[in-house]
């Protein structure tokens, strides 16, 4: 499934590294993926107009700090280990019983702000999750609010789940799926690894584009389960196999975009600065 303008740009500029790409070389990305120059122009004025994008004084655009905050949740792909604890059998909540529905956009930030910390509904209103993340509730909360949950919205502590409540709970997960689609991917991954070096450039392009783009959202969408409710080893092993194959892309998408003086692709997907080392470490296979 090809990308839209929107999400082509806001990734693109989202593996720049804070810096800005002429409007030539967004231009010349589109038309690699069959997205017509007026739509690509179009689509930057809205995201300009939605304060998702800036634009310097030479027309060229970056990311703006409105999607910041998703974007650094998104580049923690390949650290995704660090942000766990051990899980000593407690949950977090959210409430959000009181907030407004009736704005979309609100509604939208929310629901995508809740997923992205892996909550699930387990009634109406209450969304939970093991507490097992790095910094605890204080963090939780913190990158809620910062993702797009309401101040208002309670996070909390939740402890002594009676027995049925607690199997609800658990449940909430479709893990054996999730389990299933990280192993058909890695299989994925592996082909086109294989196959990449016989493409053209622009064939290329779209392939590692279009695969780094679906691991990317499955990552960022993974709730990051204690191994007590669903074992993390086929995560880990699509990290390992996406880290090697980003590396090969990274060279292809670099090629293309020297060439219309706009900046090289530090990686496929973002990753945080603070990871580069061990990023380059770990895709590599060297010692810094």
């Amino acid at each position: 499934m090809r990308p839209k303008a929107q999400g082509l740009v806001l990734q693109l500029l989202s593996v720049a590294d804070g810096k800005s790409i002429p409007v030539r070389a967004l231009v010349d990305v589109a038309l690699v993926f069959g997205i017509t120059a007026n739509n690509l122009r179009v689509t930057l004025a809205r995201l300009l107009a939605a304060g998702l994008v800036a634009r310097d004084e030479r027309g060229q655009y970056r990311l703006a700090a409105a999607g910041r905050a998703v974007q650094a949740h998104v580049a923690e792909w390949v650290r995704l280990e660090d942000r766990m604890v051990v899980w000593n059998g407690g949950w977090l909540g959210a409430h959000t019983a009181g907030l407004a529905r009736s704005d979309r956009t609100a509604l939208r930030h929310r629901t995508r702000a809740l997923r992205f910390l892996g909550l699930r509904e387990l009634r109406p209103d209450l969304w939970i999750r093991p507490d097992n993340l790095a910094g605890g509730v204080s963090d939780v909360r913190r990158r809620l609010r910062e993702l797009g949950l309401e101040d208002r919205a309670p996070v909390f502590a939740l402890t002594d789940l009676d027995e049925p409540v607690e199997s609800s709970a658990r449940g909430l997960w479709d893990t054996e799926a999730q389990r299933a689609e990280y192993r058909e991917t890695s299989a994925r991954i592996e082909d086109a690894n294989r196959r990449l070096d016989g493409l053209g450039l622009e064939e290329a392009m779209v392939e590692t584009f279009l695969l780094g783009g679906r691991v990317l959202r499955m990552l960022a969408f993974d709730p990051l389960l204690p191994d007590a409710i669903s074992p993390g080893a086929e995560r880990r092993a699509l990290v390992e196999r996406m880290l090697a194959y980003d590396r090969r892309g990274r060279a292809v998408w670099s090629r293309f975009m020297r060439e219309r003086d706009a900046p090289a692709l530090d990686s496929l997907l973002p990753i945080p600065k603070r990871a580069g080392a061990g990023h380059a470490r770990a895709a590599t296979g060297r010692s810094a």
